[in-house]
């Protein structure tokens, strides 16, 4: 069997009307994760309903609303191989699915590309292109790279490139602490093919890699391993003859048998046994691993799910409260002092009360525009105190940052998302 390439998450973003779709469904298609018979097909319903021209957007619309009625296709239209890599789009349609796939850690990006139409070198950078951006940033995204898309609308214009490249440089990517000199700008016609996966001849004043090339040159996710151990309990199994065995994933650090351990905030303590995954005993759990684990002295009414695993050395974090930069991402009305909605911290979910709006931040650029606001409402970030209403364990998004993140719910919404940037321990 063939050793597997590493997997990396790659996030497409940038305005709407940039050509993502399309670049996606172009790399996808010309990578061969597109059966070219589904494609002939759904070309011939584009045309019938007066899409003619190769429209992949089309198609990647086709395949989500497929993939909403059911219709089975295989999955692989959301992956495609490189050289190097098993690439995993995220796929992000709007901002706000993107920051909530971000912070609750459902397909952490390991890179972005950011995708812009070389037309906004006349009008300026888009809102929603800032936006992306500036979260990429937020969310801890360091690798980037950029297409500068719809080339062929500029008679493949190296000029306009030039332009745009600049633009993007100058006023965002630099602003944002991004270094353009180390960062591809690749010129693309998505539509047509150009430099997404084959080299385009159309271009030959372009020296650079293609964005299959330039994801090659991404550096794949480093495991976790050196940080404190953390495991947040998904469930709690009583196994005849075995005893009391939690299933997690490792998000950090490494588990062996023998193992003391601690769980928080239930406080009990015990000693690993043996840990298994798919059904078989592993000699070591690393971050990744979806495991179940056998612990001695703890029983199944002692721990839950929401609780987390770790060493006692560094035990997970019981905050007493924290303070959170946040995204407001949808309220009917505003926010204020008191408002007690529930936070989704790995697999924890607790009523937590906003105590202090301590400030309101710019979310393009992060500087802060007001001290100790009024109220809070949807599309501002901020910085907050949090008190949860009963022990939650989360962390500092500096020290552990897959314990960091949460996303706020409330009304049967995601109200707002963001990170724990300092966290008043109870525990330590």
């Amino acid at each position: 069997m063939a050793k597997q390439k590493p997997v990396l998450n790659v996030a497409f973003i940038g305005h709407v009307d940039a050509g993502k779709s399309t670049t996606v469904g172009r790399l996808l298609y010309d990578s061969g994760a597109i059966d070219p018979q589904l494609l002939e097909k759904l070309k011939r319903e584009a045309q019938e309903r007066g899409k003619a021209g190769f429209e992949f957007a089309y198609v990647m619309d086709n395949l989500k609303e497929e993939r909403e009625r059911g219709v089975t296709i295989d999955v692989a239209h959301k992956k495609f191989e490189t050289k190097k890599y098993e690439v995993t789009i995220v796929d992000c349609p709007g901002h706000r699915d993107f920051i909530k796939n971000m912070i609750t850690g459902a397909s952490q990006a390991d890179a972005a590309i950011l995708v812009v139409d070389v037309n906004d070198a006349k009008t300026g950078i888009q809102p929603q292109t800032r936006e992306h951006m500036f979260l990429a940033r937020t969310l801890g995204i360091k690798q980037i790279a950029v297409c500068i898309n719809k080339m062929d609308t500029v008679n493949y214009s190296q000029e306009e490139y030039e332009k745009m490249k600049k633009m993007l440089s100058e006023q965002l990517l630099r602003v944002l602490g991004y270094n353009p000199d180390q960062i591809d700008f690749i010129p693309t016609a998505s539509l047509k093919g150009d430099n997404v996966v084959k080299r385009s001849e159309n271009m030959p004043w372009y020296k650079g890699p293609t964005l299959v090339e330039a994801i090659d040159k991404f550096q794949p996710p480093e495991k976790p391993v050196n940080l404190p151990l953390r495991i947040p309990i998904q469930d709690v199994y009583s196994i005849t003859g075995v005893g009391t065995v939690p299933v997690g994933r490792v998000e950090t650090g490494i588990l062996r048998p023998g193992d003391k351990v601690v769980f928080e905030p239930a406080g009990v303590s015990g000693e690993v046994k043996s840990i298994e995954m798919h059904h078989e005993q592993i000699p070591q759990a690393e971050p990744g691993d979806n495991i179940g684990f056998n612990v001695r002295g703890v029983s199944k009414k002692d721990i839950k799910r929401g609780d987390v695993c770790g060493h006692p050395d560094n035990p997970p974090t019981v905050a007493e409260e924290f303070t959170a930069q946040l995204v407001i991402l949808q309220h009917p009305t505003a926010i204020t002092v008191g408002y007690t909605p529930v936070f989704h911290a790995h697999t924890a979910q607790v009523a937590c009360t906003f105590i202090e709006l301590l400030k309101k931040l710019d979310p393009r650029t992060g500087q802060v525009i007001e001290e100790n606001p009024q109220f809070l409402k949807t599309g501002d970030a901020a910085v907050v105190r949090i008190k949860p209403t009963k022990p939650m364990v989360i962390e500092n998004v500096r020290e552990i940052p897959q314990l960091g993140r949460f996303a706020v719910r409330d009304m049967g919404m995601t109200i707002a998302a963001g990170m724990a940037i300092d966290v008043k321990a109870k525990n330590k």
